[in-house]
């Protein structure tokens, strides 16, 4: 008398192929409520888990492809806090991933007589006006200013929505 919903059993097909199906199970009862048996609905979702795999290895593909990239790469959300941080970026700065994502990239680490045109630049990305080759004065580790030129485009969710902003030579 206990239904189930939405759990996973591996099939074989008639061929002998591997078939994932998503099964809800309910009781099959008698007019008295006497459990006559089981009824299960499913669903065959091996394409979507195979879906789901290649979507996780593209996804793993575009992290190695941005941490190892040979140019900095580095990005902000919404409220202008590191969020994404390449080797390249802590080779070239000296600062940590663990050091900066939560910072405030402007605040934190751009020179004061350019915090205000980089803050410009930032919020344009975020308002979808992307902006290539500008001078991004950063101040790295050692206390020195790096001179960077750098995109800023915008970073969207599958939906458009704006989550942020992609910093990259």
């Amino acid at each position: 008398g206990k239904e189930t919903t939405n759990f996973e059993v591996p099939f074989f097909s008639r061929s002998g192929h591997p078939v994932d199906l998503l099964l809800s199970a309910a009781t099959r009862c008698e007019q008295d409520d006497s459990v006559l048996g089981v009824v299960c609905v499913g669903q065959n979702i091996t394409e979507l888990n195979r879906d789901k795999v290649e979507l996780s290895r593209l996804a793993q593909d575009l992290v190695c492809l941005i941490d190892y990239a040979n140019a900095p790469i580095f990005g902000i959300d919404n409220a202008g806090r590191v969020n994404e941080w390449n080797r390249k970026a802590m080779e070239i700065t000296g600062y940590e991933k663990e050091e900066v994502v939560g910072r405030r990239l402007v605040r934190d680490f751009i020179t004061d007589e350019f915090r205000e045109s980089v803050s410009e630049v930032l919020d344009n990305a975020l308002e979808g006006k992307e902006t290539d080759n500008f001078e991004f004065p950063f101040i790295a580790m050692s206390g020195q200013r790096v001179d960077m030129l750098l995109n800023a485009t915008t970073r969207r969710d599958t939906t458009g929505k704006t989550l942020g902003v992609v910093l990259s030579c």
